[in-house]
């Protein structure tokens, strides 16, 4: 496919360049209208695609930047096959695309002027990707060193014995210590996000549930959170214990209480991402009932600054 056959429509937010097309759009109600099926399918697999449309959707695009977020879709003979986001400044968010798909949406993005920081997908897409940029746009791909992999839940084997204490959900009180927690979080990940007051409500922590587990006497020792129910599935995000309390089961213990808050929910499938180079916090989660789906990349780009005169 040639790139001068896709472009994307000024009139229209879907045109379809020919009856086998990435479909591109800045409207994220099209985007679920026309990939949600596909998406929910696998919701696993798809849980950055759906959870970030659902911020667009709730919070509106205003809410993540100066710059309109990309939807795309790639439809064969009317059926959904692969699926594409991008919220600047962030990178692209991808689902799992073969070696042929991911070339193609790299000559689509590269000829429409696209330079995004990074890409983040499983890892055998996410290379896939990375070496198709590289040679559509001779930008250099870097692989970062944190690697995750996304778990999903079989059957919740809750930790015994259990830790003195009980998980309590969240109150308004408790939020000061929750902020300041997710502001640890955050470092520990080198997620570069300020946490206070005036910049929790737009911050990715504010739309989660969460959960403490308390001492006997009431004193706040790990947190977990959980994100909102989309497409039947509910992601554990966020599982913290300060270092000095670590090591006594209570990371264990409130991630147990949050999965089984997920699933009291009604949720069918429970997700969560762990940073391999953790092996304490995997074994953890393999324990407590928690399976591996696939391995995560981010690779970053760096692009040459073309030569003047």
């Amino acid at each position: 496919m040639r790139p001068d056959d896709w472009h994307l429509s000024e009139d229209d937010d879907w045109h379809l360049a020919k009856d086998d097309d990435w479909h591109l759009t800045e409207d994220v109600d099209d985007f679920l209208a026309r990939a949600g099926d596909f998406l929910r399918s696998r919701p696993g697999r798809h849980v950055m695609q759906l959870t970030w449309a659902e911020r667009v959707r709730a919070r509106g695009a205003e809410a993540f930047g100066s710059a309109a977020p990309v939807f795309g879709v790639l439809e064969r003979a009317g059926e959904v096959h692969a699926t594409f986001y991008r919220l600047p400044p962030r990178g692209i968010g991808l689902s799992p695309l073969t070696d042929e798909q991911a070339d193609s949406l790299a000559a689509r993005l590269a000829a429409l002027g696209h330079s995004p920081p990074s890409v983040g997908a499983d890892h055998g897409t996410a290379t896939a990707f990375a070496e198709a940029w590289q040679r559509h746009t001779g930008a250099t791909p870097t692989l970062l060193d944190t690697r995750l992999r996304l778990y999903g839940l079989g059957t919740l084997t809750p930790p015994e014995p259990l830790p003195a204490g009980r998980g309590r959900v969240l109150g308004e009180r408790d939020l000061d210590q929750v902020m300041y927690w997710c502001g640890e979080f955050a470092k520990s990940v080198g997620e570069e996000v300020s946490i206070n007051a005036d910049t929790w409500a737009d911050t990715r922590f504010a739309d989660k549930r969460y959960t403490l587990w308390e001492t006997p006497d009431g004193t706040p020792v790990s947190l977990a959170g959980m994100n909102p129910m989309i497409g039947g599935q509910i992601q554990l995000d966020i599982v913290y214990t300060p270092s000095h309390l670590r090591g006594r089961g209570y990371a264990g213990a409130v991630a147990a209480e949050v999965s089984r808050a997920a699933l009291a929910a009604g949720a069918r499938d429970v997700v969560l991402f762990a940073d391999l180079s953790n092996p304490t916090s995997n074994a953890l989660y393999q324990r407590i009932g928690y399976v591996p789906l696939t391995e995560w990349a981010v690779h970053d780009f760096s692009y040459t600054a073309p030569e003047v005169g």
